[in-house]
């Protein structure tokens, strides 16, 4: 059985290794204690390699659990109620480049073990609503369901940031059952509304652009947008409320022929 226990995976070199002569590197490749500690150190990290693939691979298949779930709940509300409370789902995994440097910035070494417990957006999934209410629906749906635990909560709709960003974050922990066992892995939640998200995108956007003019002008201007957004959202909300309210109770009869009218829509 391999030796898989967790390293520290190398991420750099020192500057200042000296120059050695082809005859000094001849030497050294000689010397049976030096070709070991290379075939020891190579080895280290290809097993360092694999592991993290492997951790790569558990948080993919939790991103397909918690999509799963939420596409069940967006499945049962279509056939239920008539309406669909989840716009879009996406999914991505951070990529290795931006683990190394959130752990460069924390003084961390790269290895298994500092990415499990201190990277907790590395599997990430988005769910874009129609409506507010749509947004804690959903998010209690989910931290409802008995394999689902809450690390963290974080309300951004409720308490924007400074800048105008609105939405809820949530970290939980889902198992991954593979052939022999399961794993407990953590996944980042955002759950905002199409307007948030629009703007959101936009924002993240124009942050990365480098020598922005009037810079202070332009943040202003987002925190603006971010609040005409939320009024958006919330008179949105409203109006959606009046029609409903408007509308007469269905009897038992109509429910029924409203479900039967639907059957044939595909279930998927």
């Amino acid at each position: 059985m391999p030796d898989k226990t967790d390293r520290t995976i190398p991420t750099d070199l020192p500057s200042n290794l000296p120059a050695i002569s082809p005859e000094q590197l001849t030497h050294l490749l000689s010397n049976p204690q030096i070709m070991s500690m290379f075939y020891e150190r190579a080895k280290n990290m290809m097993w360092s390699m694999v592991q993290y693939k492997e951790l790569q691979m558990l948080y993919s298949c939790a991103l397909k659990e918690i999509q799963t779930k939420f596409e069940i709940l967006d499945t049962e509300f279509k056939l239920e109620y008539n309406r669909n409370p989840i716009a879009s789902i996406s999914t991505r995994l951070k990529r290795t480049e931006s683990v190394m440097d959130k752990l460069e910035r924390k003084g961390l070494p790269f290895n298994l073990t500092t990415v499990e417990e201190n990277i907790h957006d590395m599997a990430g999934i988005r769910v874009i609503c129609s409506y507010i209410d749509d947004i804690y629906l959903i998010a209690d749906a989910l931290l409802r369901q008995d394999d689902i635990t809450l690390i963290q909560r974080k309300d951004y709709i409720e308490t924007p940031k400074e800048n105008g960003y609105r939405s809820l974050h949530l970290i939980v922990e889902v198992p991954v059952f593979l052939t022999n066992h399961k794993r407990q892995m953590k996944v980042e939640v955002q759950i905002r509304t199409i307007a948030m998200d629009f703007w959101a995108s936009l924002e993240h956007q124009m942050k990365y652009k480098q020598a922005i003019p009037d810079e202070e002008a332009i943040i202003q201007e987002l925190r603006d947008c971010a609040s005409v957004i939320r009024e958006t959202d919330e008179r949105m909300l409203a109006i959606r409320r009046r029609i409903e309210a408007a509308s007469d109770a269905p009897s038992e009869e109509e429910v029924l022929l409203d479900k039967l009218a639907r059957l044939d829509i595909p279930v998927q």
